[in-house]
């Protein structure tokens, strides 16, 4: 009995199913049928148009169609007659209209290949108003007549004998209001407020005239009002003051700050349109339903399941200062405030209102100029302004981006510290969705500045020693260590000063990756570094093989799709983590090595920002030697410490700005548009001891995350046939060239994607090995060796 279940169960399972047949036109045919239509439906409505003024004439000419002799009047003729006469004069009357313009829109949407269902609605909702207004129309006419025609007299006729005139009224509202529920969505609240909307123009109407009058008088007034009102407003806009170290009786109580709290009322929810939602459902394909099984089976692929009890460090390995917090001093705002309104009084111009924005070391003063006061004539008073203040680093935006007023940077006296930890445990921060986040400081206004490094894409640091880069690398390095998994991020340092990236040898295992032969992850030797930047360039080409073979065009779109198990590990594919390629001093690479350096570097800038290597490069010489066209060109986003001279800070920013910085961390941002002014948050050495030895202590990965190895040009051998000596891509090359039957270097240099020299030395070491001819020229040299069989051999008996 099993076996005859079993045996009609693949029997259902192979009986074919009736298919419906499908009449799909080409796109040619649809051109022809659409524009078939669309002159169809021009020719009735020229029928119908003519039919009001030559219908009477040619009701002689209908019964005699068939004879070539008899003329009609109309401007389609007989065909026009009698089409006019049928749909008009005994079908739905003035109404037909609208059939002619179906006909035409049905050759648009067929012409254009626009969705059908669109127009299958057109037709039924068109029929149902021709015959309302037939109906309509045939109410008002006593006989037969082209208003409603003949359907519409007889419906009229049909309905009066039965509920009489008054009824046929009721029923043609009654239908006429379903049909505008059904169609437009119009309900009860749409009349009240047409009733409402008429009753207030009614009331503005009569009011118009009385507020004419009134007008001038309450300008007066308000005119009054302003002079006596101060010249200008101090506002300081912070929402969290931890000190104020000043008495309240003030002597000038008209310069209070004042708190303004901007609220802001939700909008009123309009009358909520109904949406029809056409969906189609997409074919899933078999390897779909594969990893669909799969998910549901083992779940998505995780890979943090290899560290998956490794803990992030907590927040109290960060250090909590007692300075923190925004400190208001009421006496340095008043006596900055005057001075400034002083010095600006004594080049004659006036101040509309001013207000301040209190940050951790510097207060933004925000004036309005009175009218007709000219923008750079405040800005050159940068130097007179600072001046007065008798302060470090005056800073003038004149205007800021995005409002009417000008900007005037001033030091506080007392300056506060931003430390990491307030920085990190923000919800800015923590409550991030970014890819690679980054808490830098906070701005002039005490908010935490959080940017994606993966959105950058690519970093440039720049400012003289001792203004806070290496602390600003270390607040970088942080961010990530405290939001990223291992399997997700891995950093490749390089220090060429060898003194301030050592603490974070203790993640070798965790967190950085390295060449396969060496023995330090964080690099040194400047010519490590040149083979551990051409090993990327390799590690970027291998991963843009493998999103061309996976169909994706971003790393995040990849390890979707492999979370998703939709990749399979068999054919090459991997999860691919984030890579952060980090130099602390650039300057000092750049006059060691040169291009070797620079030609890898502006390579990975160009390509790299999809598949997930992104690079931060920090300098203390912002020279153009260093900071050449190409790496600026790749490096939109920039900060600048700060720096000795203007020339310095437009090297950086394209701009003026950094040489008027204070120091300790003070630094301007960009990222291509506008530049914001941010307190670097501090993080000290023995915080990012704490921190390494934390992450260090828990179980790791066998070893460091290993990079392509990459052999230099150089490691080619002499041209004597001295096995020991040979390339190791000798037995590679020579598969290549017996397999291609062809003797040249440029064969070799795309199969092996080697430099000319190295692809011609190992041409010349074929030679001496026999496996090639002599050179002939610009021929290709001949191959000696006829298959792999005899290449085997030859290779064998070699001593």
């Amino acid at each position: 009995m099993a076996k005859k279940k079993t045996k009609t169960k693949s029997k259902a399972k192979t009986t074919p199913k009736f298919k419906k047949p499908s009449f799909k036109l080409s796109s040619q045919q649809k051109l022809i049928f659409g524009s078939l239509l669309i002159i169809l439906g021009i020719l009735m409505f020229i029928a119908f148009l003519s039919f009001f003024f030559t219908g009477k004439a040619d009701q002689s000419t209908l019964s005699e169609f068939a004879s070539r002799e008899v003329e009609s009047q109309n401007w389609l003729n007989k065909l026009g007659a009698w089409i006019s006469d049928f749909f008009i004069n005994k079908g739905f009357g003035v109404a037909s209209f609208i059939f002619s313009g179906l006909v035409f829109l049905s050759g648009i949407y067929i012409t254009l290949d626009i969705n059908k269902a669109r127009l299958r609605r057109h037709w039924i909702w068109g029929t149902l108003i021709i015959i309302w207004l037939s109906v309509f129309f045939g109410f008002f006419s006593h006989k037969y007549d082209t208003l409603g025609g003949t359907i519409g007299f007889e419906m009229n006729t049909f309905f009066q004998d039965y509920i009489g005139k008054i009824g046929t009224v009721l029923l043609l509202i009654f239908v006429l209001i379903t049909y505008l529920a059904i169609r437009f969505g119009v309900n009860g609240d749409t009349f009240v407020k047409l009733f409402k909307r008429a009753k207030t123009d009614i009331k503005n109407e009569i009011n118009t005239s009385e507020d004419d009058q009134t007008f001038v008088v309450d300008n007066d007034l308000t005119a009054e009002a302003e002079e006596i009102k101060s010249a200008f407003e101090l506002k300081v806009d912070d929402t969290k003051t931890e000190k104020e170290p000043v008495s309240t009786s003030q002597p000038n109580d008209n310069l209070e700050p004042e708190l303004k709290v901007d609220t802001k009322t939700e909008p009123k929810k309009e009358a909520e349109l109904d949406i029809e939602i056409e969906t189609v459902e997409e074919e899933v394909s078999e390897t779909d339903n594969l990893s669909d099984k799969l998910v549901e089976d083992f779940g998505q692929f995780d890979p943090t399941l290899e560290l998956s009890k490794f803990q992030f460090p907590p927040l109290d390995l960060l250090k909590k200062y007692d300075t923190e917090g925004i400190t208001i001093n009421q006496e340095e705002l008043e006596e900055n405030k005057n001075r400034i309104v002083e010095t600006l009084n004594n080049y004659k111009i006036g101040i509309a209102s001013i207000k301040a924005t209190i940050g951790p070391t510097v207060t933004l003063y925000e004036i309005v100029p009175e009218a007709g006061v000219r923008i750079s004539k405040i800005k050159n008073l940068e130097d007179d302004i600072a001046l007065s203040l008798s302060a470090l680093g005056i800073r003038i935006i004149a205007p800021i981006p995005g409002k009417g007023t000008i900007g005037i940077e001033v030091p506080n006296k007392n300056s506060t510290i931003v430390s990491m930890r307030s920085v990190i445990a923000s919800q800015k921060f923590q409550k991030s969705e970014m890819e690679l986040p980054i808490a830098f400081g906070k701005t002039i206004s005490n908010e935490t500045f959080v940017v994606d490094l993966a959105k950058m894409p690519h970093m440039l640091m720049a400012g003289a020693t001792g203004q806070g880069k290496s602390v600003g690398l270390n607040a970088v390095l942080t961010s990530l260590l405290y939001k990223k998994h291992p399997a997700e991020v891995k950093f490749v340092l390089v220090d060429p000063k060898k003194v301030e990236l050592t603490l974070f040898n203790k993640i070798e295992r965790h967190y950085l990756a390295k060449l396969p032969d060496s023995e330090d992850a964080i690099i040194t030797d400047n010519t490590k570094v040149i083979n551990t930047l051409n090993s990327l360039c390799i590690e970027m080409d291998n991963r843009y093989e493998m999103l061309k073979n996976a169909l994706c065009r971003n790393l995040k779109e990849y390890n979707a799709k492999f979370k998703a198990r939709k990749l399979n590990p068999n054919d090459g594919h991997q999860f691919l983590p984030y890579i952060v390629l980090v130099v602390d001093e650039f300057a000092d690479l750049i006059m060691t090595a040169g291009k070797e350096v620079e030609t890898p570097i502006a390579r990975l800038a160009q390509l790299a920002r999809a598949i997930g290597i992104h690079l931060i490069i920090a300098t203390q010489r912002p020279s153009v030697n260093v900071i050449t066209g190409i790496i600026k060109a790749n490096f939109p986003a920039r900060i600048a410490f700060r720096v000795t001279s203007k020339i310095d800070s437009r090297t950086i920013l394209d701009g003026s700005g950094a040489d008027q910085l204070i120091g300790r961390g003070d630094m301007l941002y960009t990222q291509g548009n506008d530049i914001t002014r941010i307190q670097c948050a501090f993080v000290d050495t023995p915080e990012v001891e704490k921190i390494t030895e934390f992450i260090g202590a828990q179980k790791a990965y066998p070893e460091a995350y290993l990079l392509p190895e990459y052999v230099g040009e150089e490691s080619g051998t002499s041209l004597d046939n001295n096995i020991a000596d040979r390339d190791k891509l000798f037995r590679e090359a020579a598969e290549i060239i017996v397999t291609a039957q062809q003797g040249s270097a440029s064969l070799l240099q795309r199969k092996l994607k080697l430099g000319y020299n190295r692809a011609g030395r190992l041409i010349d070491q074929l030679e001496a090995a026999g496996i090639v001819g002599g050179f002939e020229g610009s021929k290709a040299r001949q191959v000696l060796v006829p298959d792999l069989v005899a290449l085997d051999e030859l290779l064998a008996n070699e001593t």
